[in-house]
């Protein structure tokens, strides 16, 4: 196999936790908006709580592009 190939390989690995990141935030959204919807005066303690949610799993991404893009072009 080719070390061109196999860094391929690797960065395609290494995106595939988007997949779980994807699903992770619609699970977070949809359950928050479900939450404001049944409970609108806890709409200022939910959206810290579903903000925090967000960020953590967004640098869940940011960290999986990363590792991809430094395999790619280390």
């Amino acid at each position: 196999m080719d070390v061109e190939a196999a860094r391929f390989i690797g960065a395609g690995i290494a995106v595939f936790a988007l997949l779980g990141v994807g699903l992770g935030l619609g699970n977070i959204f949809s359950n928050w908006l479900n939450a404001i919807a049944r409970n609108p005066e806890a709409k200022d303690k939910l959206s810290t709580v579903g903000m925090l949610g967000f960020a953590l799993t967004e640098a869940i991404a940011l960290f999986a592009l990363l590792i991809a893009f430094l395999i790619l072009f280390k």
